[in-house]
């Protein structure tokens, strides 16, 4: 407020401050949880919520989101192609050992 717009003494400053108080009374531990809830602010994000906490809010930022979400398709994608080559894999060796020895497996 301006100083100079500030007069202690005015009526209709004081009626409207009188208006403007509520009867209703505070939530029992109301003060406790205000300084609590500053505290709690002045901690850093990191310290406040574990690291995997921390690392799903640095991603779903707006400006990583996409990024997050093409190193998942990504991850995603050389996952399988490392299953598959797997699977393949196996699949020919089993497929190399019934050519050679075909009764060897049925035994």
């Amino acid at each position: 407020m301006n100083q100079e717009n500030f007069n202690p003494n005015d009526a209709k400053l004081s009626a409207l401050l009188h208006r403007s108080r509520s009867g209703h009374s505070l939530p029992p531990r109301f003060q406790e949880d205000v300084w609590r809830r500053i505290e709690e602010s002045e901690i850093p994000v990191a310290v406040r919520r574990g690291w995997l906490d921390a690392l799903a809010a640095w991603a779903l930022r707006p400006r990583f989101a996409l990024a997050t979400a093409i190193v998942l398709v990504l991850a995603g994608s050389l996952a399988g192609a490392r299953q598959g080559r797997q699977a393949a894999r196996a699949d020919a060796q089993s497929r190399y050992v019934a050519s050679v020895a075909p009764n060897s497996l049925g035994k």
